[in-house]
C-alpha cells in the first residue's frame, strides 16, 4: 500500500463527494489550495495534525482516509 496515493485518493473522493472546490475546502480546514492539491496529485506527506483537521472539515473519522479500497465507505 503506497499511503500517500491512499490517502490523496480518498480525501479527492470525499471532498467531490461533498461537491467541494479544491479552494472551497482549503478554505473550510484552513489551508492553501496548492497544499490541499499536492495531497490529492500525490506530490505531499501529511502531519497527524493535517489528518485530523482534513477529516473534521470533511465531517469523518481520520482513519476513513487510511483506508485502502472500497472497505472505507
Amino acid at each position: 500500500m503506497d499511503i500517500v496515493k491512499v490517502f490523496g485518493t480518498n480525501l479527492k473522493k470525499y471532498r467531490m463527494a461533498q461537491g467541494i472546490s479544491q479552494e472551497a475546502f482549503a478554505d473550510k480546514c484552513g489551508m492553501h489550495r496548492t497544499y490541499i492539491s499536492a495531497i490529492e496529485c500525490f506530490r505531499r506527506s501529511i502531519s497527524l495534525e493535517n489528518i485530523q483537521r482534513i477529516a473534521d472539515a470533511l465531517g469523518i473519522e481520520p482513519y476513513q482516509l487510511l483506508m485502502e479500497g472500497e472497505e472505507n465507505q
